[in-house]
């Protein structure tokens, strides 16, 4: 059945509970219910959700008939069955959660709306059968699912049932986890417990609307419990997107187009086409000229150099920045996100500088804290689950040295980040940018291709810091450069990068245009290449290249070995 929104509540003035303004119906209904005076997003029916979100406003409910029983026989001030009556005859529901198949963007969908309306959109034993079915109908059609909450939490009226919804709709979301189907979260005001503490936050994109609450106790719960006073914005997106909980804030106007662009990546890849441009990248470090490297690191470190928000911005297609750990915060040294190369999805990550002193405190001069590379992990395993390859960006002075950092965890982070990287089953393409800086660098360069533009290095410790260690005197890095081999053209011998990115006369910042050209053919050629391979094949291709590292063993010896052993 194909269902439409029923029109605007006839009421001809609205008084918003933002702002105290009264704004006049028709005018609220055609700005998607958010109040044009001081933008707060009032509550939106399940149909009326569906419709704004939906293609052409249509979707098709799934045909399920599951509504609530009382199966403790519940009496508050009047029996739980009485108030089961009551919500649907006052809602036109039969639970708190409509479910149906629609398209956003032109993508399918699969969709699971909650009603605050009903019983405070509480999560019962039939509001998590229907979560439940709306998972498996997903799994079935492999169509991705997307979940808009707004709750205040379990259904105190069916006791530990209720409680057992977590669990269940949290294994269903594992189901779709395995089964590499995109999940998305839509976080509305107000998302709290057993919703928040399950199927709302465990989804692979949690977008939120403006000021949504989100968590797990209510302020006034903990407000009364501990007597602790709270921060005006606690628990809000925006309190949450701060600290790593969610990936982004869209205004409801603009939530069709986004829920889109993350549907278009689910709906499935296509293999890459033959690039049209000839591979500009240089194999043999005898077609590069030798370079002074203490000249290459400062033309590494020059302000101009493009950083990775601006190649993403001339090469990429569609990017949507997506934040947060979801553990600790959101470090904005390290940036990633899905676009579209030319017609195949990737993830692209990278690490962020700036080209002004506010931008570089900013993203903390590109070095990353444990949050950086968290973040960074949770989206490669992203694009291991949806199939997406990952195209990392390196520009770092190294992993943030601080206090905190330590505190945080920052060897762990990095350690994860090599382990998980040498173990992706899809193609890995990075490219040092600027700065290669120690650990910090190889924490997002553990790839199947590894590239670098020529004045770009790479090195285990940075010139003034090896100077400063080895000969007690920081003035001799340039002469520690040259000890370091972390130049392009030895990189390039050595063998520890696989090409060099021939730069524009004067550097990539001077011709940035050119700069993003040639690194994209380049990006383009590494992938087409890597498409060959199994996703068995690109994990064997990945360990067995940093294998060969002061080690006899070759790429071609394991392939051939894993191919003995497949026969």
């Amino acid at each position: 059945m194909t269902r439409t929104i029923a029109r605007e509540s006839s009421a001809d003035w609205v008084l918003c509970p933002g702002c105290h303004v009264p704004v006049y119906g028709k005018r609220l209904h055609r700005n998607a219910r958010v109040c044009p005076e001081c933008q707060v997003h009032l509550p939106l029916t399940a149909e009326q959700r569906l419709t704004q979100l939906a293609d052409d406003g249509r979707y098709e409910l799934l045909p399920l008939e599951v509504a609530g029983n009382d199966p403790l026989r519940f009496t508050d001030t009047v029996p739980y069955s009485v108030r089961l009556d009551q919500a649907r005859q006052r809602t036109g529901l039969n639970e708190a959660v409509l479910c149906a198949r629609a398209f956003i963007g032109g993508s399918p969908v699969v969709m699971a709306v909650m009603d605050f309306r009903f019983l405070g959109g509480s999560l019962g034993t039939a509001v998590g059968e229907l979560i439940t079915v709306a998972a498996e109908t997903a799994l079935a059609e492999r169509t991705p699912l997307l979940i808009v909450t707004a709750s205040g939490g379990a259904r105190m009226q069916e006791g530990a049932l209720s409680l057992m919804q977590m669990a269940k709709t949290s294994a269903a979301l594992g189901e779709l986890d395995r089964a590499g189907i995109l999940t998305i979260a839509l976080i509305t005001d107000p998302t709290f417990g057993g919703v928040a503490a399950s199927f709302a936050t465990l989804t692979d994109v949690i977008v939120a609307e403006p000021r949504a609450r989100l968590g797990f106790a209510g302020r006034r719960v903990i407000e009364q419990t501990i007597h602790q006073q709270l921060p005006p914005e606690f628990q809000t997106a925006e309190f949450l997107l701060d600290r790593g909980f969610i990936d982004m804030i869209v205004e409801r106007r603009r939530l069709r187009l986004a829920l889109g662009r993350l549907l278009r990546v689910g709906a499935g890849t296509r293999q890459p086409t033959a690039p049209e441009v000839a591979d500009p990248v240089i194999r043999s470090h005898q077609q590069l000229s030798e370079q002074d490297p203490w000249r290459s690191v400062g033309e590494a470190r020059d302000i101009q150099r493009p950083t990775t928000l601006d190649y993403v911005s001339m090469i990429f297609e569609d990017f949507l920045e997506l934040h947060g750990d979801r553990v600790s915060g959101e470090c904005p040294a390290v940036v990633g996100g899905l676009a579209w190369l030319d017609d195949r999805p990737v993830m692209v990550i990278g690490q962020q500088k700036g080209h002004d002193s506010t931008e570089l405190i900013r993203r903390n001069f590109g070095m990353p804290r444990p949050a950086g590379y968290r973040k960074a992990a949770r989206l490669m395993r992203l694009a291991e689950k949806l199939g997406v390859p990952v195209v990392t960006l390196v520009d770092t002075p190294g992993a943030y040295p601080g206090a905190d950092a330590e505190e945080q965890g920052q060897a762990v982070a990095i350690a994860e980040n090599l382990r998980l990287m040498a173990a992706l089953t899809v193609p890995v393409v990075s490219v040092v940018i600027g700065e290669g800086g120690s650990g910090g660098a190889l924490g997002l360069a553990v790839a199947n291709r590894v590239l670098i533009f020529a004045s770009g290095v790479y090195s285990v410790i940075s010139p003034e810091g090896c100077a400063a260690i080895v000969w007690k005197d920081p003035a001799r890095a340039p002469e520690a450069a040259r000890a370091l081999g972390l130049d392009a053209r030895t990189l390039l011998r050595l063998g520890v990068v696989d090409g060099v990115i021939p730069e524009p006369a004067g550097g990539t910042g001077a011709d940035r245009l050119l700069a993003a050209d040639r690194l994209g053919a380049a990006l383009r050629h590494s992938l087409y290449g890597l498409s060959r391979l199994s996703r068995g094949e690109l994990g064997v291709d990945r360990r067995a290249r940093f294998r060969q590292f002061g080690s006899a063993v070759t790429i071609e010896a394991e392939l051939r070995t894993m191919s003995e052993e497949a026969h």
